[in-house]
């Protein structure tokens, strides 16, 4: 008769790991089952024990399947316990490569080449989102020159900036009014089905048009005479800036009466009124997925909020000027531009701190310039070099990533910045041409003016600047009526100009007036028509599509004055344009479709 002590050691263990496992499937099939009663409960226990002290193998094929799944979990367990830190982050890594593979489309690819090119890539991507650094690289995949484009306006002033948050874009004039518009949806493909039947039936209506314009949907107007009111619930003064939070519940808007209103966007009620700034309030901008706010004004500070409390949090000193501009992206830091100190500071909100980057400087430095921009204007016989323009004031700024970002200045040059060097990195200088110089009795009021009083061309300032967050794309506005398009090298050391949104309906190139140049006083009409009449003040621009598949929407702010004066009037429209831009076919060549930036400024300053 056999007892646990004759037992040999073999079955003695696997009677016990039996023994320890047959509670907790039990315990599993009652959380399962839920309706089994607490004495079933102990009879199966009893028979579970009863059955492995025997030996037996009576068990239906359920218990053993549970047993089986038991077994795998206990090692799988005692396999994490005992692996090392290496073999764990090897684990991990490959659980990550299965979860790509499951998501990259593998259809018509080989295998290899998914492997190397495509999950490669995708690595490479999450590590440079990751760290803040610039990882995309879209540019040349866009077809900038075959943009559709459609205007819309309301009864108001100059447009002094502009707010997107899909599918609704803000605007506001100098006239106080903020306007709600609900952007038109891109048109979707319609599969087409072919019928079995072929009945007669009568001639199907056409198919209703497209909606192209936005729809105004919300529409509010502040009053002048209310200056001195303390309680008035709206701006009493021009709106400067507007931006709307990611999540789209609220809207804020700045104004030269010095205050600074968040809205609700759902019905555009006052929510709060802040009255901090001692000037007006120039710039906004909000941290990337959350509702920190930043805002600049000429006060020479730089003031944080809190929109989830409606709070003021704290204000940044340095500047020694005027703060026109402000961007951020993700992490918690902004970066500002101080006008006439000509300077740039990346303010470090945590760490208290600010790094100065210094311009000021002008574009004739040899390193920098191309034999094209080396080349002279003649104005009244003499020579003008066109590199001579000083930089005077530092107007936009925009973020590339959370160490590269880009600033326009009043001299008409675009220059890359980077945490590493306090001067920039490259410069493009008249990056939207020159205006033609000024006749003698325009910039004298002597009766008898001095031929040689007026200067020589000048520069086309940089009014707007944009960029798409973590990716390789510029653009940049002035009042030449262009829109440029650019781009940062890959070693992010240049930037190289894409082309120009360019192209627009058949009838406004009927009805569009035709760009006056001027060549030794007489007027001549230039072989390209003007996108944009007017002065664009402001850039914005968003994705369509996971990861931009469906290319971008481009909204620009335009008007016939600069948003912060009315010392000169352009011919324009007070309102905005749209433009659609979508992804090169396959079909096409890479370079096809881009208008070339050595034949821009530069080309345009010969016809002139």
């Amino acid at each position: 008769m056999s007892s646990f002590f004759t037992t040999p050691a073999s079955q003695k263990k696997r009677k016990r790991e039996d023994n320890a496992r047959a509670p907790s499937s039990t315990k599993k099939r009652v959380t399962a089952a839920g309706s089994n009663s607490k004495s079933q409960n102990n009879n199966r226990v009893k028979a579970s024990r009863d059955d492995s002290i025997s030996g037996s193998g009576s068990e239906d094929d359920a218990p053993q399947r549970r047993a089986g799944d038991e077994e795998d979990s206990l090692s799988t367990e005692s396999s994490d316990e005992d692996e090392t830190g290496a073999e764990r982050r090897l684990r991990l890594a490959e659980q990550y490569l299965d979860n790509i593979k499951g998501e990259v489309d593998t259809v018509g690819f080989d295998a290899e080449d998914v492997d190397r090119d495509l999950i490669a890539e995708r690595l490479k991507e999450d590590v440079a989102a990751t760290k803040g650094r610039l990882y995309r690289h879209i540019a040349s995949n866009l077809d900038f020159s075959a943009a559709s484009k459609t205007n819309f306006r309301a009864d108001t002033q100059t447009t002094t900036s502009i707010a997107v948050c899909p599918p609704y874009v803000y605007t506001v004039s100098k006239d106080i009014t903020l306007i709600k518009w609900e952007l038109p949806t891109p048109p979707q493909p319609r599969l087409q089905v072919p019928s079995r039947k072929k009945k007669k039936t009568a001639p199907s209506k056409p198919p209703r048009p497209i909606r192209r314009r936005p729809i105004k949907l919300l529409y509010t107007r502040g009053n002048h005479h209310e200056s001195r009111n303390q309680k008035y619930q709206h701006h009493t003064a021009a709106i400067l800036t507007v931006a709307a939070t990611p999540d789209g519940r609220y809207v804020v808007t700045g104004g030269a009466d010095k205050r600074l209103i968040i809205w609700s966007a759902s019905d555009l009620k006052p929510l709060r009124i802040f009255t901090q700034h001692r000037d007006a309030v120039t710039g906004l901008a909000f941290r990337k997925g959350t509702n920190q706010l930043y805002s600049c004004s000429k006060d020479r500070t730089i003031k944080t909020w809190s929109l989830d409390e409606l709070g003021y949090m704290e204000t940044l000193f340095g500047h020694q000027d005027e703060v026109m501009d402000v961007a951020a992206l993700a992490l918690e830091r902004c970066v500002s531009v101080g006008a006439r100190d000509r300077t740039a500071r990346l303010w470090k909100v945590v760490e208290e701190s600010q790094l100065v980057f210094r311009g000021g400087g002008g574009t004739n430095e040899k390193r920098r310039l191309t034999r094209q921009e080396q080349d002279s204007t003649m104005v009244n016989g003499s020579s003008v070099p066109k590199t001579s323009h000083v930089e005077g004031s530092i107007d936009r700024v925009a973020m590339i990533d959370e160490e590269t970002f880009v600033t326009g200045s009043d001299n008409g040059g675009i220059s890359l910045w980077s945490l590493h060097k306090k001067k920039p990195v490259f410069t493009v200088p008249a990056a939207h041409g020159l205006d033609p110089a000024l006749k003698p009795e325009e910039a004298s009021a002597e009766v008898v003016p001095d031929p040689k009083v007026p200067a020589g061309p000048q520069p086309r300032w940089i009014t707007a600047l944009a960029t798409v967050p973590y990716s390789d794309l510029i653009l940049s506005g002035s009042w030449d009526g262009w829109v440029r398009v650019w781009k940062v090298s890959e070693d992010k050391k240049r930037i190289e100009e894409v082309g120009a949104l360019e192209k627009g309906s058949l009838q406004e190139q009927r009805d569009g007036h035709a760009a006056m140049t001027e060549i030794d006083g007489s007027k001549e009409e230039s072989e390209e028509q003007p996108s944009v009449r007017g002065v664009i003040n402001d850039i914005e621009v968003f994705e369509r599509g996971i990861r931009g598949e469906d290319g971008l929407c481009i909204v620009v702010a335009t008007g016939k004055e600069h948003r912060f004066g009315r010392w000169k009037t352009h011919k324009g429209k007070n309102g905005a344009t749209i433009f659609g831009v979508t992804q090169k076919s396959d079909s096409e060549p890479s370079g096809k479709g881009s208008k070339s930036m050595d034949q821009g400024p530069s080309e345009m300053q010969s016809k002139i």
